[in-house]
């Protein structure tokens, strides 16, 4: 217990060091004007930050079909179980676009690096700001950078798939960019939602095959939505035994 309050502590203190340090970082190089590219300031200063939580969590990542999550103008649409997975998936995807809810654009250096950064801000349970939201994700896709987004929305507090929100699929198709599924296993075992303390552990991502959205129109949003659900049900059941309920389409 005494462990996993310390390491809780020293992961905290790590988000609010590394926040202010990479996220001026970013706003330096947005008032330079350095052009959002691989390789810039808004492409590795997410990962770094990434991967700092999880070094000090003691969180180790295992990649599963790391083949297909290769290229660029990619939606990759991740389960939600924990605030880990969002340190894994900044870790790992390169020139990566979070669509993240809009109140931690509201928290000093941290809102104002993430808008310089190119991340899309939010309103969950505004539907046209909503869909607004996409039309910017819209267009960092098309000027070549690969968005990630939660389906569920919010954070569980278990492994089994919840409701899948419509707004991804409508911008995979409006983009004509394909679905990577990623399903993330483990995040729970280290730090729970509304727990303070961490523990060391592994993380399991695994990349599933992408999903064409080529010649695909607004009327297949919820088939798509559909087939991402069920693909991401079954590696879970497959590969950790989680059993997810039916897809609602509703």
């Amino acid at each position: 217990m005494a462990v996993g309050l310390i390491r809780a502590c020293f992961v905290a203190l790590n988000l609010a060091l590394s926040t202010a340090v990479l996220g001026t970082s970013v706003i330096i190089a947005a008032l330079l004007r350095v052009k959002d590219r691989p390789g810039s300031p808004y492409d590795w200063a997410p990962r770094l930050w990434g991967r700092s939580h999880l070094w000090i969590a003691g969180a180790r990542i295992v990649e599963h079909g790391v083949e297909h999550k290769r290229g660029a103008h990619h939606i990759y649409v991740a389960n939600h179980s924990a605030n880990f997975d969002i340190f894994a998936l900044a870790s790992q995807l390169p020139w990566i676009k979070f669509v993240v809810k809009q109140e931690l654009f509201r928290v000093p250096i941290l809102g104002r690096s993430m808008l310089a950064a190119g991340m899309i801000p939010i309103e969950r349970q505004n539907r046209k700001a909503a869909f607004q939201s996409y039309s910017l994700a819209y267009e960092r896709v098309r000027a070549g950078a690969s968005v990630a987004v939660y389906p569920e929305g919010t954070r569980g507090n278990a492994y089994p798939l919840r409701h899948f929100k419509k707004g991804p699929f409508v911008l995979a198709v409006q983009a004509q960019a394909a679905i990577v599924p990623i399903v993330i296993y483990g995040v729970l075992e280290i730090q729970r939602k509304g727990e303070f303390r961490v523990y060391p552990g592994t993380i399991h991502m695994h990349y599933l095959p992408p999903i064409s959205t080529t010649g695909l129109t607004y009327e297949d949003r919820d088939a798509l939505a559909r087939r991402t659900y069920e693909a991401m049900a079954e590696c879970l059941e497959r590969e950790h035994g989680v059993v997810s309920p039916p897809y609602d389409a509703t």
